[in-house]
């Protein structure tokens, strides 16, 4: 059996999903338990998460990015049994949309990091090159 281009899509958005949602995770773990937030390569990880942008009203940017992520990730996951043609056209225009808000988002928080903090974090670097990758293969696949 041959599995088309858009399925293999779909499971590669799970995936991002999936790596986004874990990325989250650890560095509110991290936060939680009090312990710093050491980056993979010699950036300020800890004075970035810890800062004074690490909210977004109100709540912590971490919580935010793992409900974004974990969404995407359940929702493709179900996407890759359900045919694109079943749905409904106000749920495909969220399938778009969803991914374009996070992805100016993250283009937001990579300006904060560069030109207001002047401080990087490798792990939100990470987290935002997983979100600008799920925008790139959501607009491959639905334009």
């Amino acid at each position: 059996m041959i599995i088309p281009s858009d399925m293999w899509m779909r499971i590669l958005l799970f995936v991002l999903g999936a790596v986004g949602f874990g990325i989250s995770f650890y560095i509110h773990k991290k936060k939680k338990i009090g312990k710093p937030l050491v980056c993979m390569v010699n950036f300020d990880c800890d004075g970035v998460v810890k800062s004074q942008y690490s909210k977004f009203l109100g709540i912590e940017l971490e919580v935010i990015g793992m409900v974004y992520y974990a969404f995407m990730a359940l929702l493709y996951l179900v996407l890759i049994f359900l045919a694109t043609y079943l749905l409904p056209i106000w749920f495909l225009i969220f399938l778009v949309a969803a991914p374009f808000f996070a992805f100016l988002f993250s283009l937001y928080l990579l300006y904060v990091q560069i030109f207001l903090l002047k401080k990087g974090c490798s792990w939100c670097f990470f987290s935002s090159a997983v979100c600008i990758l799920i925008f790139i293969v959501t607009i491959v696949i639905y334009f």
